[in-house]
């Protein structure tokens, strides 16, 4: 039982190598802008993989007329299309987009939207919701369910910082303490967040990316030196090394933001909803993953067998990998 149970751990960890896009947050994008005059502005930018491109295309309203053939380039593992429409006298308020071949495709599919009003929309569009309707009128409402699912969302597929708590709760121990450190990880992403959002502070996204992953071996070696009977600064000082951490993870949460786009005219609304909707994100995963780690304490396996070296060495071999692969990137 014992075997099995760290194997099936050892299973899931290494099945997330591959999965690089951890904070990546590479998808297809359709950007829609409207413009005074009837005319409509499509950027559609799709990943190519192995020299192939993605098998998805937007179906945009019937009422759209195409102004010539439009263009198409290939940039940075991708294809990219742009093209003109004319709307008549029609708008884009109340319509519908489709995305054709997505239910088939693993691909993640931002939606962003500008009327002539200036009002902005965004969405994001899987095999699950294939299709959306522009709000006729966009109410503060509308956008903050909007921004707090994305958020939601987000910390829920970003397995690097999944990763990274896992690793603090095989550290932290008691529940005031554990309280603390994920309260200093919440204050230091949630400072960061709002300010490279608000164009306050500037840090290229894989860099960011490597050093995220780097944190994690950082924790998965902390584990093993607290296994070993040692007293590591993790284990000291847990909330000012979650603090520190979380100002770069904080960083990668602003690169997924900026991906999606925050509405001008209500970015205080947007930041604050999705920095909500990846807080519900986190504590319920962590309260998921500390139940079950009691539970297995418990009745399957001792502490020390279930924490020593297995689970905290399969962490950093997954880091590790992120680790060389993000620094590659940008070296």
């Amino acid at each position: 039982m014992k075997f099995k149970f760290v194997a099936l751990i050892l299973s899931i960890l290494f099945a997330l190598c591959p999965s690089t896009r951890a904070d990546e947050f590479r998808p297809a994008l359709l950007e829609i802008i409207e413009r005074d005059g009837g005319w409509v502005d499509v950027t559609w930018k799709v990943p190519m993989r192995s020299d192939k491109v993605l098998a998805v295309k937007p179906v945009l309203p019937d009422f759209l007329k195409a102004m010539g053939p439009g263009s198409g380039r290939r940039a940075s593992g991708a294809w990219i299309e742009t093209a003109s429409y004319r709307a008549g006298d029609r708008t884009m308020n109340g319509s519908t987009l489709k995305m054709e071949g997505l239910a088939a495709v693993p691909v993640d599919v931002l939606v962003r939207i500008t009327l002539k009003d200036g009002t902005q929309h965004s969405t994001i569009m899987r095999s699950t919701s294939t299709s959306y309707t522009i709000p006729k009128k966009a109410t503060n409402k509308q956008l903050a369910f909007s921004y707090l699912r994305m958020g939601t969302i987000h910390i829920l597929e970003g397995y690097d910082h999944l990763l990274f708590l896992v690793a603090l709760l095989l550290i932290v121990s008691g529940f005031r303490k554990l309280l603390w450190t994920i309260t200093a990880f919440t204050l230091a992403h949630s400072i960061t967040l709002g300010l490279a959002t608000l164009g306050l502070v500037n840090v290229p996204s894989a860099p960011t990316e490597a050093v995220i992953s780097l944190s994690i071996l950082f924790l998965a070696a902390e584990v093993i030196r607290l296994r070993a009977g040692e007293k590591p600064l993790t284990a000291k000082y847990p909330w000012v090394v979650a603090f520190s951490f979380g100002l770069i993870h904080g960083l990668g949460f602003a690169g997924a933001l900026s991906e999606i786009g925050v509405p001008q005219n209500a970015v205080p609304l947007a930041l604050v909803m999705f920095n909500v909707g990846v807080e519900i994100g986190q504590i319920a995963f962590v309260t998921v993953v500390a139940g079950l780690i009691a539970l297995t304490k418990r009745y399957l396996m001792p502490s020390h067998e279930f924490s020593g070296k297995l689970v905290p060495y399969a962490i950093g071999a997954v880091a590790a990998f992120w680790t060389i692969e993000r620094t590659l990137c940008f070296l």
